[in-house]
């Protein structure tokens, strides 16, 4: 008995070990590495073969210097505006969606990711609300803030993000939308990408609606008050 259990407690150290030392060295690699395949091209693309349809995946990496400037701007004005001075979750913010959740449970729950969130969460993860998720979330969002410059979290959070169908990354969207590079995506094109990445299979930035050309004029406002990276 003794030595079963002295079996299983050195198989999991061992497991601990191993995940810490994995990801780890994961984090550190793609600090230089491209990104270019995440979790969620391959669900989608399973998704896609589940459903019968023709397969879709649309991605091409540039480096932060091919994008436009105001596509962080654009995305930082949108979804985490105090993107370059927390160090990776924004606790006003977190506070602000819990109060707004609790006075108004009727209404969609307000979230409160911020950009590295969902960079980990692109690149490392899986969709979904578990904890379990949620908890492994946390562990990678701290490692990425802690070995990765905040230039590094945005290049690869805009080269990985879904923003369209089968369309991943600011460069793929700027072809297949607005027929052009990432590089040269206009103030107002910038703009319209944001407004969709909360939901980018529904909201098309190529045929915006009367909803989301409202956004747009917000977002284009509000990045004016946006520092650039």
């Amino acid at each position: 008995m003794k030595q079963i259990v002295s079996f299983i407690k050195k198989t999991l150290i061992w497991i601990v070990v191993a995940f810490f030392a994995s990801t780890i060295l994961s984090v550190t690699i793609l600090r230089w590495v491209p990104v270019w395949f995440t979790p969620l091209m391959f669900i989608r693309m399973s998704q896609q073969a589940a459903a019968g349809q023709q397969l879709k995946m649309h991605h091409h990496w540039v480096p932060l210097e091919n994008i436009a400037p105001e596509l962080p701007k654009a995305v930082m004005a949108s979804e985490d505006a105090r993107f370059l001075e927390h160090n990776g979750f924004d606790y006003k913010a977190i506070e602000q969606a819990a109060m707004r959740n609790i006075k108004h449970p009727e209404k969609r729950k307000l979230g409160a990711s911020t950009i590295s969130q969902q960079t980990a969460k692109n690149v490392f993860l899986w969709p979904g609300r578990s904890w379990l998720r949620k908890g492994f979330e946390v562990y990678f969002t701290t490692l990425i803030e802690l070995m990765w410059s905040k230039q590094r979290i945005m290049e690869v959070y805009l080269n990985s993000i879904e923003m369209g169908d089968g369309i991943y990354g600011a460069d793929a969207v700027a072809e297949w939308h607005f027929h052009t590079t990432a590089a040269r995506l206009t103030r107002a094109q910038c703009a319209l990408i944001a407004v969709s990445l909360p939901n980018p299979r529904v909201m098309n930035s190529a045929q915006p609606s009367a909803y989301m050309l409202k956004r747009q004029r917000r977002i284009l406002h509000e990045m004016k008050f946006v520092k650039s990276l």
